[in-house]
């Protein structure tokens, strides 16, 4: 094995296995390893990965993990990032599964969980403000993200509508 393969499949483990709160909460410090520490990525190559992650089916860090694998060093990058995400969520579920379940019922477990509830927020509210501002929002993006939101939480137009009418828009619309 190569040491990139290696670095990749490391620095995806750590990720996987210390960030509670799924795909949203891991996209932030996938960014702080991939552009700001290791450099694998530019800001706007981030950007790019999390659009295409986020509009393939599945979930958006590993998605995201399987764009930037596949960047830096192919089929087998994807491989070797992917493998790194997933094995620490598969083995903590497994853990869990297997410890916890006879104690679904116990008030100190319950409590702990609705305690980390909060701070799976913040950390999606997090993501959110770091893509936000890596994404350079002005003028017309500021207009067409609100009213993308606009449309989902409102309306309940499926995401992926929203995305095509973006993609549309985006074609049409200079930036």
């Amino acid at each position: 094995m190569t040491m990139l393969l290696f670095r990749l499949f490391i620095t995806f483990f750590k990720i996987g296995a210390f960030t509670l709160g799924g795909g949203y909460a891991m996209l932030p410090i996938i960014q702080d390893e991939v552009v700001d520490k290791k450099g694998w990525l530019t800001d706007e190559e981030f950007l790019d990965a999390i659009a295409v992650a986020q509009s393939s089916p599945g979930a958006i860090a590993v998605n995201t993990s399987i764009y930037i694998g596949y960047k830096i060093n192919g089929i087998k990058g994807a491989i070797f990032s992917t493998l790194g995400t997933v094995i620490p969520s598969f083995t903590i579920i497994i853990i869990v599964v297997t410890f916890l379940y006879q104690y679904r019922d116990n008030a100190v477990v319950d409590r702990a969980f609705k305690g980390i509830r909060p701070a799976v927020v913040a950390l999606i509210l997090s993501s959110v403000y770091k893509l936000a501002k890596s994404a350079n929002l002005k003028g017309k993006k500021i207009i067409i993200s609100l009213g993308a939101l606009f449309m989902i939480m409102i309306f309940n137009i499926s995401p992926v509508w929203i995305i095509l009418a973006s993609i549309l828009i985006g074609m049409k619309v200079e930036l």
